[in-house]
């Protein structure tokens, strides 16, 4: 009884593992879009240049 319940633990957590991973995919693509979208949305700056996106 004792394996079957550990290979049940087992498949649980691989499987909790394996969404949570595809999650976090999902919002590591989310965040590469709105960077990129930074660089090419950035506001003029002093002067007409370009300024940074970024605060530091």
């Amino acid at each position: 009884m004792v394996p079957l319940l550990l290979v049940l633990l087992l498949a649980v957590v691989l499987f909790g593992a394996g969404f949570a991973l595809k999650a976090l995919w999902w919002v590591a693509v989310v965040v590469l879009v709105l960077w990129l979208m930074g660089f090419v949305a950035r506001p003029a700056g002093h002067g007409g240049r370009r300024g940074r996106w970024y605060r530091w």
